[in-house]
């Protein structure tokens, strides 16, 4: 399967056009045409209807498979230009917002340096694709268990550190004078989902392998001071790392007190995080990792 045919099949079904498709990829109209009637033929199926355009029941499934695939060739072009290149003598570094803690800031050179703040599902391919030299990415775990990554490239990962967790309520919610709380207790409760800013709750969920919590608001944004306003306004409730919460400047913060659950954040590299490295990304995932020590 040809991945520039892939390509145009994959933009062709984002822009739901073939005329824009060919707009961004730089093609005529009727090269994009080609190029879908080539892949149709190689598959022996239609993969797109045409008025309006969008995938049939084979296109999607072919859809599903076609990000990771092309991914895969994004991050093995990349990790084969790396290797060639000489080290960079600055880095840029993808941060999920909740990852951008005090580890991060205090391992921080003075100069030198881009921070990319982003979802935590974005970090993993924005290393692997060459687009950062470092990633920290954050979620829920079980203590001491890694983090579920998607399986994007050969990564290193290192654990960087694991933190309690708290729910955020407004101050007049009923269990805002408790000392401790528990997930079971606010099966009922709104909740604010944030993928791109706080924990997600789907992946609370695949910790867990329970049904809640469910979000009752979607917050779409990396603006972590919002989220907390939210849930501070009684808009839902946030599950945060404690420091977090504590420092929102509104609402209070009760720890989580099962399930057992921690705040988990690690360092994502495409190399070796220790030994023979050298360049700003080196030196700067030794100061990260030498803090765990």
């Amino acid at each position: 399967m040809d991945p520039h045919l892939l390509r145009t099949f994959v933009a062709v079904v984002r822009l739901g056009s073939f005329s824009a498709a060919a707009r961004e990829l730089g093609y005529t109209q009727s090269a994009v045409s080609q190029h879908i009637a080539a892949l149709e033929g190689d598959l022996r199926a239609e993969l797109l209807t045409r008025r309006p355009v969008g995938p049939t029941v084979a296109g999607a499934r072919l859809l599903e498979h076609a990000g990771p695939l092309l991914l895969r060739l994004d991050a093995a072009r990349a990790d084969v230009l790396r290797l060639a290149a000489a080290p960079p003598e600055e880095v840029t570094v993808a941060a999920s917002p909740l990852a951008v803690g005090p580890r991060l800031l205090a391992a921080l050179p003075p100069t030198g340096v881009t921070l990319r703040v982003m979802a935590p599902a974005a970090v993993p391919a924005a290393v692997a694709t060459g687009g950062c030299d470092l990633g920290l990415v954050d979620g829920p775990a079980a203590p001491s268990d890694p983090l579920r990554l998607p399986d994007v490239a050969p990564l290193a990962v290192a654990g960087l550190g694991e933190e309690e967790l708290a729910v955020l309520l407004p101050a007049g919610h009923p269990f805002a004078a408790r000392t401790a709380v528990r997930l079971d207790d606010l099966a009922d409760a709104r909740w604010l989902d944030a993928p791109e800013a706080g924990i997600p709750l789907a992946a609370v969920r695949a910790v867990t392998g329970s049904p809640g919590p469910r979000p009752a608001l979607r917050y779409d944004g990396t603006d972590l001071h919002a989220l907390c306003a939210l849930a501070a306004a009684g808009h839902g409730l946030a599950l945060l790392p404690r420091r977090v919460a504590e420092s929102a400047g509104a609402g209070v913060a009760v720890p989580l007190a099962a399930p057992r659950l921690v705040h988990r954040t690690e360092l994502l590299s495409p190399g070796a995080l220790t030994g023979t490295g050298s360049g700003a990304a080196a030196a700067l995932a030794a100061r990260l990792t030498h803090q765990q020590h």
